[in-house]
Protein backbone atom coordinates (compact mmCIF):
# COMPACT_ATOMS: atom_id res chain seq x y z
CA UNK A 1 0.00 0.00 0.00
CA UNK A 2 2.92 2.30 0.46
CA UNK A 3 4.48 1.62 -3.15
CA UNK A 4 0.93 2.42 -4.33
CA UNK A 5 0.56 5.87 -2.21
CA UNK A 6 4.38 7.04 -3.06
CA UNK A 7 3.14 5.79 -6.85
CA UNK A 8 0.90 7.94 -6.43
CA UNK A 9 2.21 11.12 -5.13
CA UNK A 10 4.98 10.77 -7.47
CA UNK A 11 2.53 11.09 -10.04
CA UNK A 12 0.77 14.32 -8.30
CA UNK A 13 4.07 15.99 -8.03
CA UNK A 14 4.87 19.09 -10.10
CA UNK A 15 7.00 16.92 -12.24
CA UNK A 16 4.65 14.10 -12.54
CA UNK A 17 1.31 13.44 -14.49
CA UNK A 18 -0.26 16.61 -15.93
CA UNK A 19 -3.69 14.42 -16.14
CA UNK A 20 -3.53 12.91 -12.51
CA UNK A 21 -2.32 16.14 -10.93
CA UNK A 22 -5.41 18.07 -12.55
CA UNK A 23 -7.37 15.37 -10.89
CA UNK A 24 -10.19 16.21 -7.86
CA UNK A 25 -12.45 14.41 -5.53
CA UNK A 26 -15.12 15.56 -7.83
CA UNK A 27 -13.41 14.63 -11.39
CA UNK A 28 -13.02 11.25 -9.63
CA UNK A 29 -16.38 10.60 -9.17
CA UNK A 30 -17.08 8.56 -12.67
CA UNK A 31 -14.08 6.74 -12.22
CA UNK A 32 -15.03 5.40 -8.22
CA UNK A 33 -18.55 4.38 -10.03
CA UNK A 34 -17.07 2.57 -13.17
CA UNK A 35 -14.52 0.55 -11.15
CA UNK A 36 -16.47 -0.46 -8.31
CA UNK A 37 -19.09 -2.07 -11.43
CA UNK A 38 -16.17 -3.47 -12.87
CA UNK A 39 -15.36 -5.39 -9.87
CA UNK A 40 -18.71 -6.68 -9.55
CA UNK A 41 -18.67 -7.59 -12.98
CA UNK A 42 -15.38 -9.20 -12.07
CA UNK A 43 -16.80 -11.58 -9.65
CA UNK A 44 -17.72 -14.09 -12.21
CA UNK A 45 -14.98 -13.96 -14.28
CA UNK A 46 -12.43 -15.88 -12.22
CA UNK A 47 -9.75 -15.00 -9.73
CA UNK A 48 -7.30 -13.15 -12.05
CA UNK A 49 -9.97 -10.71 -13.33
CA UNK A 50 -11.12 -9.76 -9.83
CA UNK A 51 -7.84 -9.27 -8.46
CA UNK A 52 -7.18 -7.08 -11.24
CA UNK A 53 -10.55 -5.06 -10.87
CA UNK A 54 -9.68 -4.97 -6.62
CA UNK A 55 -6.80 -3.16 -7.21
CA UNK A 56 -8.41 -0.81 -9.87
CA UNK A 57 -10.75 -0.28 -6.86
CA UNK A 58 -7.76 0.43 -4.43
CA UNK A 59 -6.48 2.46 -6.81
CA UNK A 60 -9.27 5.25 -6.24
CA UNK A 61 -9.43 4.56 -2.67
CA UNK A 62 -5.49 5.29 -2.55
CA UNK A 63 -5.81 8.46 -5.04
CA UNK A 64 -8.70 10.10 -3.01
CA UNK A 65 -6.48 9.69 0.18
CA UNK A 66 -3.50 11.72 -1.43
CA UNK A 67 -5.41 14.46 -2.46
CA UNK A 68 -7.14 14.71 1.22
CA UNK A 69 -3.40 14.70 2.01
CA UNK A 70 -2.54 17.39 0.13
CA UNK A 71 -5.15 19.48 1.00
CA UNK A 72 -4.66 18.90 4.81
CA UNK A 73 -8.13 16.93 5.71
CA UNK A 74 -7.22 13.48 5.96
CA UNK A 75 -5.07 10.45 4.52
CA UNK A 76 -4.76 6.85 3.95
CA UNK A 77 -3.90 6.23 7.56
CA UNK A 78 -7.26 7.52 8.93
CA UNK A 79 -8.72 5.80 6.01
CA UNK A 80 -7.35 2.44 7.67
CA UNK A 81 -7.83 3.16 10.75
CA UNK A 82 -11.65 4.27 10.90
CA UNK A 83 -12.51 1.15 8.80
CA UNK A 84 -10.73 -1.25 11.34
CA UNK A 85 -12.46 1.01 14.81
CA UNK A 86 -15.74 0.61 12.65
CA UNK A 87 -15.18 -3.27 11.99
CA UNK A 88 -14.30 -4.09 15.67
CA UNK A 89 -17.27 -1.61 16.54
CA UNK A 90 -19.81 -3.09 15.22
CA UNK A 91 -18.80 -6.94 15.70
CA UNK A 92 -19.14 -7.25 19.75
CA UNK A 93 -20.69 -10.43 19.43
CA UNK A 94 -16.69 -11.77 17.90
CA UNK A 95 -14.54 -8.55 19.83
CA UNK A 96 -16.66 -8.63 22.87
CA UNK A 97 -18.94 -10.39 24.98
CA UNK A 98 -22.08 -9.99 23.04
CA UNK A 99 -23.98 -13.40 21.77
CA UNK A 100 -25.78 -13.41 19.18
CA UNK A 101 -28.12 -16.46 17.29
CA UNK A 102 -27.19 -15.74 14.28
CA UNK A 103 -26.88 -13.43 10.58
CA UNK A 104 -30.09 -12.21 11.49
CA UNK A 105 -29.18 -10.69 15.11
CA UNK A 106 -25.61 -9.22 13.80
CA UNK A 107 -27.75 -7.39 11.25
CA UNK A 108 -30.69 -6.37 13.92
CA UNK A 109 -27.24 -5.26 16.20
CA UNK A 110 -25.24 -3.76 13.14
CA UNK A 111 -28.62 -1.06 12.49
CA UNK A 112 -28.11 -0.49 16.13
CA UNK A 113 -24.80 0.44 16.53
CA UNK A 114 -24.77 2.82 13.44
CA UNK A 115 -27.79 4.40 15.39
CA UNK A 116 -25.51 4.75 18.04
CA UNK A 117 -22.89 6.39 16.49
CA UNK A 118 -24.98 9.14 14.94
CA UNK A 119 -26.06 10.31 18.59
CA UNK A 120 -29.38 8.29 18.30
CA UNK A 121 -30.50 9.91 14.78
CA UNK A 122 -32.04 7.25 13.07
CA UNK A 123 -30.53 7.35 9.08
CA UNK A 124 -33.57 8.66 6.49
CA UNK A 125 -34.73 6.13 3.67
CA UNK A 126 -33.10 8.79 1.02
CA UNK A 127 -29.73 8.23 3.12
CA UNK A 128 -29.60 4.91 3.79
CA UNK A 129 -30.28 3.92 -0.05
CA UNK A 130 -27.08 5.94 -2.53
CA UNK A 131 -28.06 8.38 -5.23
CA UNK A 132 -25.18 6.50 -7.26
CA UNK A 133 -26.63 2.77 -7.39
CA UNK A 134 -28.49 1.46 -10.19
CA UNK A 135 -31.93 2.46 -10.33
CA UNK A 136 -32.93 -1.35 -9.88
CA UNK A 137 -30.76 -1.57 -6.92
CA UNK A 138 -32.18 1.57 -5.63
CA UNK A 139 -35.74 -0.13 -6.18
CA UNK A 140 -34.82 -3.24 -4.56
CA UNK A 141 -33.25 -1.11 -0.91
CA UNK A 142 -36.25 0.68 -1.34
CA UNK A 143 -39.08 -1.97 -1.01
CA UNK A 144 -36.96 -3.57 1.41
CA UNK A 145 -36.76 -0.69 3.68
CA UNK A 146 -40.86 0.40 3.06
CA UNK A 147 -41.27 -3.34 4.13
CA UNK A 148 -43.18 -4.02 0.68
CA UNK A 149 -44.40 -7.38 0.44
CA UNK A 150 -42.69 -9.62 -2.36
CA UNK A 151 -44.79 -10.80 -5.38
CA UNK A 152 -45.19 -12.67 -8.78
CA UNK A 153 -45.29 -12.83 -12.13
CA UNK A 154 -49.41 -12.31 -11.55
CA UNK A 155 -48.24 -8.57 -10.05
CA UNK A 156 -46.17 -7.92 -12.81
CA UNK A 157 -48.98 -8.78 -15.87
CA UNK A 158 -51.49 -6.88 -13.78
CA UNK A 159 -48.82 -3.87 -13.46
CA UNK A 160 -48.29 -4.23 -17.31
CA UNK A 161 -51.99 -4.45 -18.32
CA UNK A 162 -53.02 -1.21 -16.02
CA UNK A 163 -49.59 0.58 -17.01
CA UNK A 164 -49.82 3.81 -19.78
CA UNK A 165 -47.16 4.50 -21.85
CA UNK A 166 -45.58 6.66 -20.37
CA UNK A 167 -42.30 7.10 -17.82
CA UNK A 168 -45.10 6.41 -15.19
CA UNK A 169 -46.51 3.43 -16.54
CA UNK A 170 -43.39 1.72 -17.11
CA UNK A 171 -41.79 2.86 -13.39
CA UNK A 172 -44.44 1.03 -12.34
CA UNK A 173 -44.00 -2.09 -14.10
CA UNK A 174 -40.12 -1.77 -13.39
CA UNK A 175 -40.98 -1.84 -9.87
CA UNK A 176 -43.43 -4.36 -10.08
CA UNK A 177 -40.33 -6.49 -11.92
CA UNK A 178 -38.00 -5.98 -9.05
CA UNK A 179 -40.61 -7.25 -6.06
CA UNK A 180 -40.98 -10.31 -8.41
CA UNK A 181 -37.33 -10.67 -8.48
CA UNK A 182 -37.55 -10.57 -4.71
CA UNK A 183 -39.73 -13.33 -4.44
CA UNK A 184 -37.60 -15.33 -6.70
CA UNK A 185 -34.21 -14.46 -4.36
CA UNK A 186 -32.75 -12.71 -7.19
CA UNK A 187 -30.92 -9.28 -7.27
CA UNK A 188 -32.68 -7.72 -10.61
CA UNK A 189 -29.94 -5.47 -10.86
CA UNK A 190 -27.54 -7.81 -11.35
CA UNK A 191 -29.61 -10.02 -13.41
CA UNK A 192 -30.24 -7.33 -16.05
CA UNK A 193 -26.33 -6.33 -15.72
CA UNK A 194 -25.59 -10.22 -16.41
CA UNK A 195 -27.95 -10.09 -19.21
CA UNK A 196 -26.87 -6.89 -20.75
CA UNK A 197 -23.39 -8.22 -20.96
CA UNK A 198 -24.93 -11.11 -22.54
CA UNK A 199 -26.21 -9.06 -25.46
CA UNK A 200 -23.15 -6.84 -26.02
CA UNK A 201 -20.76 -9.80 -26.00
CA UNK A 202 -23.03 -11.23 -29.16
CA UNK A 203 -23.06 -7.89 -31.08
CA UNK A 204 -20.50 -8.28 -34.04
CA UNK A 205 -17.18 -6.50 -33.44
CA UNK A 206 -17.04 -2.73 -35.39
CA UNK A 207 -15.61 -3.24 -38.83
CA UNK A 208 -17.27 -6.58 -39.15
CA UNK A 209 -19.08 -6.95 -42.53
CA UNK A 210 -17.12 -3.90 -44.11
Amino acid sequence: MQDLLQTLRRLRAPDGCPWDREQTHESLRPYLLEEAAEAVDAVGEGPAALCGELGDVLLQVAFHAVIAEEEGTFGYAEVERGIVEKLVRRHPHVFGDVQVSGAAEVETNWEVIKTAERGGRPRSAADRVPASLGALARETQAQKLGGREKSGKEAVQAALHAAPDTAEGIADVLSAVVAWARSAGVEAEVALRERTAQALAALPDPGEGT
